[in-house]
């Protein structure tokens, strides 16, 4: 006979497809879809009526029954022949009742015979009735008769027959399966539905029938089957239309039964899988109710966990294996085949709303209630005891079904499983015990579920299990860590391993054991499948447990909830760093050789998997409400970080460690025993070897006692209290610190008097502490031999009378020496596998409830902090697979990984993070490297008018796929990120400079963009520039030996080769895809505060030049024949990086005015100390320095950091090749400067090394025309320019651009030999130094302009009246009678005339003073002294003359105009003397008739108006003395020397005569003085002399 309650044994394990379709199958799918009938349903029943009796007659049993069950209604039907006990057509068969909500089956006639029952004819002719089962079809059969509509038949009636069959243990298989086929056609056919009558007892009463059901065995195959359909309809019942009818106790007999079949290991391998499936199936509807039952509660407002907590324990289930109770020995009641067949009177049910015929008394059908949380509990419960590792009864097979079940249930109601008390105590406990045991099974199979139903336990309900989910993090990181050195490939940059731990921070050191009563520690391979510590896992484990981390890490929150609930918890571990760095760690190709090749790709996925939750969230509105502060996490984290310092300086060094835990305000302070003794006893951290030395020291005496006081004791025996105790700390080696310890414990045990039952004292309790502590050591030390130790006997020997001089109980010590010699009093750390977990288990479950649940962290507004802790090992691990990488899909999503990280840090503003990511793939990209390529070999290729530099750069990077992708995705990560880097603005910058050196990057700024008036960069010119046509097809090796040794011959680079060229252009392809403007128009757009990292780092690639000892600077070798370093060979290398980085942090700092403020400092003392060393650098490097630096100043000059004279003076020091070489930007900057602001301007134009440079640029031909520029709008655009500081070097300055000038007169004198030949031509505009001698005379007008400030200086000036005059009037003078004998004639003309015009200036004799006299003998005089100079006549000798006449003219014009001031003055008869031996030298100078005819003219003019005012008079015949006579004698002596004649001519003899003398009014005499006109005078105004203007009587005044 068959029976579905057997429990199965183990089967072997489905394949993982088959075992993960199993959970695939979506709720309801093993329901059938209701499906229509077409053919009657009336019918259809009778049909079915027919096709089990018909099986059931030709069965022998059943062989000679009546036919009244196949023609329905004629036969017997074995009830009561009362025609009122005849139940109306469909109403409730009788033969069944009701008890108490249970199923009886109905009896037969006990005295009735084998033969009456299979309604044969007795012996003695009795009519023999027939067999109930029969009756039952034909009784069903009768009453569907008067049946229209089979919904509103009677359900427990219509089932009546098929369920006695079922229930039935006479009837074989295939009869069985006959009526269950015919059961599950009803309801597939939705004959029975949820309106049908009575449903509810119905599907009682097929639950019961199909939970009893029993046949007869035969073939094994046809036995299944049968199982096989109870269990298809057991799951139809559940997800069916009836299945929420079904009671808590019918349930757990339908699951009951299913686990029974799926534990028989007498059944098929197919069928025990097909009743894991259905139960499988059948825990999906039943957990899902539970959600429903949870909203239905909800919106009534009930509590579903009160309102079942009276039934809980009414519900009862117990699988068994081989009819072996499986799970509890109180099994259910059954009844057996046996109780049918002796059964009593038949039972009948009772008709609803009517009486029964039998057993009426029993009173209505009581109210089934659906199955609700009672049900649903005592599955979970059962499965979860199928776990059990420590029941021997329950095989592996059996566990992983019962997982795999488990599984599914959480994976659907999890949350509301943890929602529960009653059901989340199961998990929290058992279960989590249970699976946490079975992770540490070396069998895969029950490995791999048990992490299965763990991930997805942890997933749905971690909520409820924050000590729990730890416990199991922490060995899983114990078991995958490896703590070995990541092996160093060759051609990795170490530093991209940088930030990936060594190990995790939970693994403590081993203890050291010694001193404890254990001698020899347990075996380490014990402790390592225990997870104490990291263990020794095999591959197919580690992976099974890295897809348990991937999949959880795969939780959008897993993450952060980890570091908000551990990470920031003081007491916890940092469980989210160690899987972060677990799977970092991982990541990395080397773990595959302890693990499985899976495990690196899976890690990696994980990690990016966490970057992209984080990355996802970035932008979501942060929910703050509901969860804890961010900034409170922070402190809590840093309070924690102090207490791990504190406790690692404890276990070095106690004292040290106390003193700084009490700094920090971690304990109160030194001197209070409480908070030290509550702190060490609080952490876990410390040392126990060494907290128990501590503490037992003497001088520690009051920490020990508020260390017991801390203990609570109250209703334990010593030995429990013992072993609390002993669990904080091991006691010491020496016997004196033990003894303290021990009086401490005593004195604590007795202060609670409900201890003082089995022990007298604290000396009681002091000496049995001691025998306790020998007995551990005696029974526990592995030296020592099993039978000398210690027994019972010995024990109470040893203790006899110390109880307060009497003995302890016999069976108190008793206990005490059983339980030490099982269970060792040792620490936690050092127990053996199971009484270490036990312990831990329980520690865990006493500190769960002051945990507190787990935060579950939706929100974003902790993503900062998550991502700053846990960066490092994140982007190390790209960093390496990136390098490592060969796939596209890894590298695309390392890309993603990196952008990701980028964004991420960005945001929270983690400037440290993306410094990182920048300086590892910069590391990756080959291209800032600190020591630049050489570019000695730089050769440039034009084709069709594009050139491209192959250069070394170019094309070793251009061969490098993984560094051009890494140089993408580096720039791909800056782009909008600029803001925030830091010190990778370092990297960057090199690999910019790398790139610029090599051509592949222009600058940065066009001089539009720059606003700097200056040429781009120049470059290294290239060693060879080859010109193409077209790509050369000629590539055979003759062509390239012959290129090769033609290059060889000619001392050049061989010309580079079709690939070097691909390469290059492969690398410019390159440059162009990072996009570069973009970054610098970002740049641009940063704030002044966020530059500053990048102008530091330009900076920083500027050399210290100012240290003492420094060498030249020769950043790169080049080619000889670069023409920029030929002139300077044997100098400083030009290097294109420094002048870069110079301009672009100029262009930087120049932005704006708040930039300029902010940064301008750095960048000033860069450019002056550039100047400063400009003798160590290369003058194109100089000049561009000085010209950004008077940029910087133009820009900068309101501020101090920068001054105008500091900046001139290092220029003017420069020496005057150098500042030759560095002219144009000189000037140019000079000219920005000057143009700028007025206190600039003012600033600068009065610091005298500005003209010291100006001057020292006056000759060189680029920078003359801006320095005439400058000093123009100096002198000419506003006179008040031109101060007592700068006045003389003005004037100096324009008079020295005035002598320039001559350059002028060879044009002219051209010009003299083509008019003397006929050939008059007009003055031409473009000739050679017109130029020159339009500055000139630009500077004549401008000294003469001068005259109008000379006053005003006077004025301001703090000098003497006469040494101002002489400061100030003097150079004017000066350096226009030295323009006076400029060779150029328009040059010397137009001084002439200025002189003129500033000598007769009324301004020059203002005062009293007799400085102006100095006209003479320091201007006119020296003047005409020149111009009787031969050389300089042959300057000029056809218009010298005439200026020799104008000059001659002047002076008597310069005379007569100051005749009467210089009557009163004492020099006067001198000077006169002195004109009178010029005009002797001019007449006498033998150069030309002009002088001979001007000279007399101008001396007649002059006697005649001297005497006409009477400064010449010819003494009174009375002899009148005085000057005048003097003077008159004087005169005409000197003049008898050249002009005898002229006295007589002028003042002829007089006749005598008396005088009359009489006052007559000073006539008004007008002189002309005659036009001299020289022979053969050119017509051109240009060489005709200026005509000799009139003297006449007004000049004297």
């Amino acid at each position: 006979m068959t029976d579905v309650h057997h429990v199965r044994e183990p089967t072997l394990e489905l394949p993982r497809a088959a075992k993960s379709g199993i959970y695939d199958t979506p709720l309801g799918t093993a329901a059938p879809c209701a499906v229509s009938v077409a053919i009657d349903p009336v019918a259809l029943v009778t049909s079915e009526c027919i096709t089990v009796t018909s099986a059931m007659r030709k069965n022998a049993r059943w062989a000679q029954s009546s036919v009244s069950a196949i023609l329905g209604g004629g036969g017997g039907t074995g009830y009561s022949n009362d025609r009122s006990d005849s139940p109306v057509p469909g109403s409730p068969r009788p033969g069944l009742t009701t008890r108490k909500g249970k199923l009886a089956v109905g009896g037969i006639e006990s005295d009735v015979g084998l033969a009456g029952r299979w309604g044969l004819r007795g012996k003695k002719g009795k009519s023999i009735q027939d067999n109930p089962l029969m009756a039952a079809f034909a009784k069903l059969r009768g009453d569907l008769q008067e049946c229209k509509d089979i919904t509103n038949f009677d359900t427990p009636s219509l089932l009546h027959p098929f369920l006695q069959v079922i229930r039935s243990s006479s009837t074989s298989g295939p009869i069985t399966s006959l009526a269950l086929i015919a059961i599950t056609k009803f309801f597939s056919y939705n004959l029975i539905n949820q309106n049908s009558p009575r449903l509810a007892l119905a599907m009682q009463f097929l639950s019961s029938a199909i939970t009893h059901c029993r046949f007869e065995a035969s073939d094994s195959a046809q036995d299944e089957v049968v199982l096989l359909r109870i269990l298809k309809l057991m799951e139809m019942m559940i997800s069916g239309p009836g299945g929420e009818l079904l009671g808590d106790e019918s349930v757990c007999e339908m699951m009951e039964t299913g686990l029974s079949m799926c534990c028989q290991m007498r059944l098929s391998e197919m069928l025990r899988r097909s009743a894991e499936m259905c139960m499988v199936s059948m825990c999906q509807v039943v957990f899902e109710r539970l959600k429903n039952l949870e909203l239905r509660a909800n919106e009534a407002g009930e509590n579903l966990e009160e309102e079942s907590k009276a039934e809980m324990d009414n519900v009862k289930m117990a699988p068994s294996a081989e009819g072996e109770n499986a799970v509890n020995p109180q099994s259910v009641a059954r009844i057996s085949a046996s109780s049918d067949e002796k059964s009593g009177d038949r039972m009948t049910i009772t008709p609803a709303g009517g009486e029964g015929t039998r057993g009426s008394s029993e009173g209505e059908e009581a109210q089934i209630k659906p199955y609700s949380l009672p049900s649903i509990r005592e599955l979970l419960r059962v499965l979860v005891e199928l776990l059990d590792p420590h029941n021997k009864t329950h095989t592996d097979t059996m566990r992983v079904m019962a997982m795999r079940i488990i599984d599914v249930a959480f994976e659907v109601a999890g949350p509301s499983i943890a929602k529960h008390p009653s059901l989340a105590d199961l998990a929290r406990d058992n279960l989590c015990r249970y699976l946490f045991q079975l992770v540490r099974s070396d069998t895969m199979s029950i490995l791999q579920e048990s992490l299965r139903v763990t991930g997805t336990l942890l997933a749905t309900t971690r909520g409820v299990l924050k000590l729990q989910q730890e416990l199991f993090l922490s060995y899983l990181v114990a078991c995958l860590h490896p703590q070995v050195e990541i092996p160093r490939e060759p051609g990795v940059d170490p530093l991209l391993y940088e930030g990936v731990p060594q190990a995790p921070r939970l693994v403590k050191p081993p203890p050291s054991q010694s001193g404890s009563g254990r001698s020899t520690p347990v075996s380490l391979k014990e402790r390592q499948k225990l997870g104490l510590e990291g263990g020794s896992r095999k591959p197919d484990a580690r992976e099974a447990m890295v897809e348990c981390v991937g999949a959880l890490s795969r939780i959008p929150s897993f993450m952060v909830e980890l570091y908000v609930n551990y990470d920031c918890n003081v007491d916890r571990t940092d469980l989210c760093e160690d899987v972060i760095g677990l799977l970092s760690r991982n990541a990395f190709p080397d773990s595959a050789t302890w693990s499985t090749t899976n495990v690196p790709p899976l890690c990696l996925d994980a990690l990016l998997g966490f970057v992209n939750f984080l990355f996802e969230r970035l932008n979501d509105l942060p929910r703050t409400e509901g969860f804890k502060d961010p900034s409170v996490l922070l402190q809590q984290r840093q309070l924690k970080q102090v207490i791990i310092r504190g406790i690692r300086k404890f276990n070095e060094d106690p004292k040290k460690g106390i003193i700084f835990l009490a700094q920090q305000n971690i304990i109160e302070s030194v001197d209070n025993p409480d908070s030290i003794a509550r702190f060490l006893k609080g952490t876990s951290r410390v040392d126990k070897k060494l907290l128990g030395e501590y503490i037992s020291k003497k001088q520690n005496g009051e920490i020990l006692k508020a260390f017991m006081g801390m203990f609570d004791f109250t209703g334990k025996r010593v030995d429990e209290a013992l072993r609390e105790m002993l669990e904080t700390f091991r006691l010491p080696g020496e016997s004196q610190l033990i003894e303290r310890i021990v009086v401490e414990f005593s004195d604590k045990y007795c202060e609670s008097e409900d201890n003082l039952k089995d022990v007298a004292d604290k000396d009681a309790v002091f000496v049995l502490s001691y025998a306790i502590i020998m007995l551990n050591t005696d029974q526990h030390n592995p030296n020592m031999k099993s039978g000398t130790r210690m027994k019972f006997e010995d024990f109470a020997r040893n203790l006899r009378g110390v109880n307060n001089g009497k003995d302890f109980d016999p069976e108190y010590l008793k206990i005490i020496y059983e339980t030490i010699k099982h269970n060792e009093i040792i620490l936690p750390d050092e127990h053996d596998n199971k009484h270490a977990f036990d312990y831990t288990w329980r520690e865990l479950l006493h500190k769960t409830e002051a945990a507190g649940n787990l935060d579950i962290c939706n929100t974003n507004i902790y993503d900062a902090q998550l991502f700053a802790a846990n960066w490092r090992p994140i982007v190390a691990t790209l960093s390496f697979v990136f390098v490592s990488a060969t796939d596209d899909a890894v590298f695309s999503r390392v890309i993603t990984g990196f952008d990701q990280c980028a964004r991420i840090a960005a945001k929270y503003k983690i400037t440290e993070a993306l410094d990182h990511i920048v300086r590892c793939l910069s590391t990756i990209s080959t291209l800032s490297t600190e020591t630049p390529p050489s570019t000695e070999l730089n050769t440039e290729i034009q084709v069709s008018g594009n050139s491209v530099m192959v250069s070394e750069l170019a094309v070793k990077f251009g061969r490098n796929f993984k560094a051009q992708l890494g140089t993408v995705v580096l720039f791909r990560v800056m782009t909008g990120n600029e803001g925030v880097l830091h010190d990778g603005w370092n990297h960057i910058v090199r690999t910019w400079l790398n790139l610029f050196a090599n051509s592949l990057i222009p600058p940065f700024f066009s001089p539009v963009q720059s606003g700097l008036d200056i040429p781009p960069i120049p470059l290294q010119t290239p060693s060879v520039v080859i010109e193409r046509d077209q790509a050369s097809k000629d590539v055979g090796l003759f062509s390239t030996l012959s290129s090769y040794l033609s290059s060889y011959a000619s001392d050049e680079p061989p010309e580079p080769s079709d690939e070097e060229l691909e390469s290059t252009l492969c690398t410019v392809d390159c440059v162009n895809a990072c996009f570069l403007g973009n970054v610098f128009a970002n740049i641009m757009e940063l704030d002044s505060s966020s530059l500053k990292p990048l102008i530091d780092a330009l900076l920083r690639q500027i050399p210290d030049l100012d240290e003492e000892g420094s060498d030249v600077v020769v950043v790169r070798p080049e080619y000889p024949s670069s023409p920029i370093n030929s002139s300077m060979r044997k100098g400083p290398k030009y290097n294109p990086d420094l002048v870069y980085v110079l301009e672009f942090a100029t262009c930087l700092v120049l932005r704006d005015a708040e930039t300029t403020l902010a940064h301008g400092k750095a960048l000033a003392e860069a450019l002056t100390g550039i100047v400063r060393n400009a003798s160590r650098l290369h003058p194109l490097v100089v000049s561009r320095s000085i010209y950004y630096m008077f940029s910087l100043l133009e820009h900068s000059h309101e501020h101090s950091f920068l001054r105008a004279p500091l900046a001139l003076h290092s220029v003017a020091a420069l020496d005057k090749s150098l500042l030759d070489k560095s002219a144009l930007s000189v000037i140019k900057g000079l000219s920005k400067c000057v143009k700028g602001s007025s206190a600039l301007r003012s600033e600068i134009i009065n610091s005298p090394d500005l003209w010291v440079v100006l001057r020292g640029l006056l000759h060189n031909q680029e920078a003359v025309v801006d320095v005439f520029g400058i000093l123009e709008l100096i002198a000419s655009e506003s006179l008040t320019n031109v101060t007592a500081d700068n006045y003389v070097a003005v004037v100096s300055l324009l008079n020295d651009f005035a002598s320039e000038a001559n350059v002028g007169a060879t044009y002219e004198q051209k010009q003299d030999r083509l008019i003397r030949k006929g050939k008059v031509q007009k003055k031409s505009a473009d000739y050679q130094g017109v130029e020159v001698v339009a500055r000139g005379t630009k500077s004549v007008s401008m000294i003469y302009q001068l005259t109008t400030r000379v006053p005003e200086l006077i004025t301001q000036s703090h000098l003497e009246k006469n040494e101002a005059w002489t400061t100030y009037w003097l150079p004017i003078f000066q350096s226009l009678s030295t323009q006076c004998t400029n060779p150029c004639r328009e040059v010397r003309n137009l001084s002439l005339g200025f002189l003129r015009q500033s000598l007769l200036s009324p301004e020059l004799t203002s005062g009293d003073h007799q400085e102006w006299t100095a006209i003479f003998g320091d201007v006119l005089f020296p003047l005409i002294g020149r111009l009787l100079k031969p050389e300089v006549f042959q300057g000029d000798p056809r218009g010298m003359s005439a200026t020799r006449v104008q000059a001659a003219t002047l002076l008597c014009k310069i005379f007569l105009h100051y005749l009467v001031m210089l009557s009163e003055w004492e020099g006067m008869l001198d000077l006169w003397l002195r004109i009178l031996d010029i005009m002797d030298r001019l007449m006498n100078s033998g150069q030309g008739d002009h002088l001979e005819e001007a000279v007399p003219e101008s001396l007649k003019n002059i006697l005649l108006v001297m005497a006409s005012s009477g400064f010449l008079v010819r003494p009174d015949s009375g002899g009148q003395q005085g000057g005048n006579k003097e003077l008159w004698d004087q005169t005409w002596k000197r003049l008898e020397r050249f002009l005898p004649d002229l006295k007589e001519e002028l003042f002829p003899p007089e006749p005598e005569k008396p005088v009359i003398v009489e006052k007559v009014k000073e006539p008004e005499v007008e002189v002309e003085v005659v036009e001299v006109k020289p022979e053969k005078a050119p017509e051109t105004a240009d060489t005709a002399p200026p005509p000799v203007e009139p003297i006449n009587s007004a000049d004297i005044d």
